[in-house]
């Protein structure tokens, strides 16, 4: 018995810092951003952010104003360019 009441309050406490069954975001195929719920999207994330990591880390190495923003507008628009939608 001692041990059905210490779960239950560590169930209750659990779901104290859990959001509710209604704030979940569950993904609509009506909705128009479905298409970020996919693998596909997903494994273009992660291209786009070892893509800026390693940027970033060429940025660190060569602090040159110039260079810094130019690496930063190319990756920029490369950034863009494979999280588009139309590719």
């Amino acid at each position: 018995m001692l041990i059905a009441l210490i779960r239950f309050y560590c169930t209750l406490l659990v779901r104290a810092f859990q959001p509710r069954e209604s704030e979940i975001c569950l993904p609509d195929p009506a909705d128009d951003h479905s298409r970020r719920y996919t693998r596909s999207y997903r494994l273009k994330k992660s291209w786009v952010k070892n893509l800026w990591i390693g940027t970033s880390l060429l940025m660190l190495c060569f602090p040159l104003l110039p260079f810094v923003l130019a690496i930063g507008l190319l990756t920029s628009f490369l950034s863009f360019a494979i999280l588009d939608e139309t590719a």
